[in-house]
């Protein structure tokens, strides 16, 4: 046998145990690696009980290092150009803790709701006249045995029942004395968690564990498994449905009670689920629940991030069995879209250079997006959704901006889009940043026009009408007039008339606010005294209040129109040609009269070919002592009106053709007498010029009647 000298075997142990040393440096430690004794070898990661891994040596092994925030990456410019969708599914890492972290803590005051049941530990204490102090354990069949008091029956009873139950046994033996009643260590009971868990089973819980308390003992839904709809059955029937995400997103534990023994805790399949990424501030993949908006998912997600592009949004889905850009646009059009299972929500961040193009016209998707080198004609239009059905597909226009020392130079490009979508380069040609694409409709597009008429004719309906259509040939196609149709008080109603008379309305409100609460100031600052200074504070909101309720008029868009039989009413100015979206009324014959205002008795009355506007106001019991007498005016059945105040002729001066005119007084079925009531009972409505023929204009627009107090 050969003799070692001992220093050579001290340097070769040492030697391996240096290379032993280097080896276990240059492997990288993961979570759940085992490490034995004579081998390396990393094993499978699997989760580490809490009680094996102390955060100390956990800490001295692995570095620490801190991850930048998205605005910390932002401000140092080390954002990553493409989103990351390395995101996990929300709410599922919090079960993945020690389950002890999470028991509950059993040395907590039992509150006075809780039910006594067997195995509870129950603690009484008495003092004054008498003293003495016992414990007593519920048993199987749920009672206590006390000296002197015997057996009772506690179980179901309340902790606050027990109390008073106890005082009154006592209280039959003794008297002068003080009691206390606690309790000690408190029983365990069994639930069950089935479903979709982490760890399906049986568990024996504390009493006074809820159903979070159980969740966390069971490790959670799986990844299979609900946040949204976890069930608590009961005796057979299910006594509560409890959504973590109201947990985890708003702090609410009003649905997590406490349970009971042999609860069942069911947890069905996970619903429908959608990932957002980008610039929020909780990137993730979010369970729906029912119909979800775009806005809706951003808000679960935390909202948007301080450096999020509100201009570019993406939805990624699977259509075909492909994934695909199904939608690019800002987030004010993308906010109120529903989002289906398996979307991708994609939240753009700011770029300090934006580069962008732009698309408009007949896509499915107007706007602008991001633009990338090597993007062409064709790319463009396929991220805005695709042409419509009508678009004009042999040109559209494409305009380029130059820079040059001379200024911003335009050049207009005509494209062919069927050969660029064919991939032809001469038209599908790379764009550069700021392109802008219009895509024209066919000429004279428009997909259909129609109208309504309604009311006395043979055939009412919703018709489509072609361009240059008239009037007369809709009542043709309409059948005509029934023998009721009372064509005096044909309604015509158009969309641009109405835009055109609210406008109107609107600037005469304007003019009107201006010039009352300009004077308001003025006034309220120059008062004497501070009763003058109330009164004219009292004014200006009069003057508000009424300039609201001035504000709340709409125009109707009725166009005065004296309409015949289509044979008649043809070649005539009122056979007029017909907008998209007119509406025809023809009414009945209403054989009424009607008054209102400043009359006694605002009402309807039979019409009587015999009466005037005068006999009419007698009927309706005559003028108010705030009648405006002389500004009585009539709406005309026909959608015209009348003024009748001047002189005992009824002869009136018109502002606006500056002339006299004798207005006709001759009441017919339909027509509506309008008494207004004098101004200048309020002080500051004597001082706005105009003001009467202010609100006639507006009561004649809208066909309503002003009554300012």
């Amino acid at each position: 046998m050969i003799k070692v000298k001992w220093y050579i075997v001290l340097f070769l142990t040492l030697f391996s145990a240096i290379t032993f040393a280097q080896q276990i440096q240059t492997i990288p430690i993961m979570s759940g690696d085992h490490l034995t004794a004579g081998s390396v070898q990393p094993q499978q990661s699997q989760p580490v009980p809490s009680q094996q891994l102390q955060p100390q040596q956990s800490n001295a092994l692995l570095p620490t290092v801190e991850k930048l925030s998205e605005f910390e990456q932002f401000i140092s410019g080390k954002l990553p150009e493409t989103i990351s969708t390395d995101i996990k599914q929300f709410g599922y890492d919090l079960f993945r803790q020690p389950p002890s972290t999470f028991a509950p803590v059993e040395k907590i005051p039992v509150g006075p709701d809780y039910v006594i049941g067997p195995g509870d530990e129950i603690r009484v204490t008495l003092w004054g006249k008498i003293e003495g102090q016992w414990i007593s354990v519920v048993d199987r069949d749920g009672t206590i045995t006390l000296p002197k008091i015997g057996i009772l029956g506690v179980t179901g009873l309340t902790f606050k029942e027990l109390k008073e139950l106890l005082y009154r046994e006592f209280s039959k033996y003794y008297t002068g004395f003080e009691m206390n009643v606690s309790m000690g260590a408190l029983r365990t009971i069994r639930v069950f968690v089935i479903g979709n868990a982490e760890r399906p089973g049986s568990y024996t819980v504390s009493s006074l564990s809820t159903l979070v308390n159980a969740l966390f003992e069971a490790g959670g839904p799986s990844k299979t498994g609900t946040m949204r709809d976890i069930q608590v059955k009961r005796n057979g029937r299910t006594i509560v449905h409890f959504d973590m995400y109201d947990f985890l997103l708003k702090g609410d534990k009003t649905k997590d009670i406490r349970l009971m023994p042999e609860d069942v805790i069911f947890i069905p399949p996970v619903g429908n689920l959608v990932a957002i990424a980008g610039s929020v501030k909780r990137p993730a993949i979010y369970e729906l629940k029912g119909e979800t908006k775009i806005a809706q998912l951003i808000e679960m997600a935390g909202g948007l991030s301080d450096i999020a592009f509100k201009s570019r949004v993406q939805i990624w889905r699977i259509v075909d069995n492909s994934h695909q850009v199904v939608f690019e646009s800002d987030l004010e059009e993308a906010k109120d879209m529903g989002v289906q299972s398996g979307d991708i929500v994609k939240i753009y961040q700011i770029v300090q250079d934006k580069k962008v193009v732009k698309i408009s016209g007949a896509v499915f998707r107007e706007g602008e997006y991001g633009f990338k080198p090597g993007m062409t004609v064709k790319n463009l239009i396929s991220m805005a959704g695709g042409l419509k059905y009508y678009a004009y597909k042999k040109e559209a226009e494409l305009t380029r901006v130059y820079v040059t020392d001379k200024g911003p130079r335009t050049e207009k490009i005509l494209i062919n889009l069927e050969k660029a979508l064919a991939d032809e380069p001469e038209n599908n040609i790379p764009l550069k940043e700021n392109d802008y694409l219009f895509v024209r409709t066919v000429p004279e597009w428009q997909l259909y026009r129609t109208v309504t008429i309604s009311g006395e004719v043979k055939f009412p309906g919703t018709y489509s009408i072609k361009k240059g259509e008239r009037l007369s040939s809709l009542i043709e196609r309409a059948g005509g007039f029934t023998d009721k149709a009372y064509l005096r008080g044909t309604v015509f109603i158009r969309e641009s008339v109405r835009e055109l008379q609210q406008r109107q309305i609107n600037e005469m409100i304007e003019r009107l606010e201006k010039d009352l609460m300009g004077m308001s100031v003025a006034e309220v600052s120059a008062a004497l005294s501070s009763e003058e200074a109330k009164i004219k504070e009292y004014e200006v909101k009069q003057k508000r209040e009424f300039i609201t309720a001035l504000k709340r008029v709409k125009a109707k868009g009725r166009i005065s129109i004296r309409i015949d039989k289509p044979e008649v009413l043809k070649n005539t100015p009122y056979d007029i040609e017909l907008e998209d979206g007119d509406s025809i009324f023809i009414p009945s014959n209403p054989h009424t009269v009607q008054v209102i205002g400043a009359v006694y008795n605002q009402t309807a009355f039979v019409y009587d070919k015999d009466k005037s506007y005068s006999d009419y106001i007698d009927l309706a019991g005559g003028y108010t002592d705030n009648a405006d007498k002389k500004n009585v005016y009539i709406l005309k059945v026909d959608g015209t009106a009348v003024k009748l105040g001047g002189n005992f002729l009824g002869i009136s001066w018109n502002k606006n053709s500056k002339r006299w005119e004798l207005g006709s007084t001759e009441i017919e079925p339909g027509d509506t007498i309008v008494v207004p009531e004098k101004l200048q009972k309020i002080a500051w409505m004597r001082e706005i010029k105009d003001l009467t023929t202010i609100l006639y204009q507006i009561a004649v627009t809208a066909g309503v009647l002003f009554v300012a107090f």
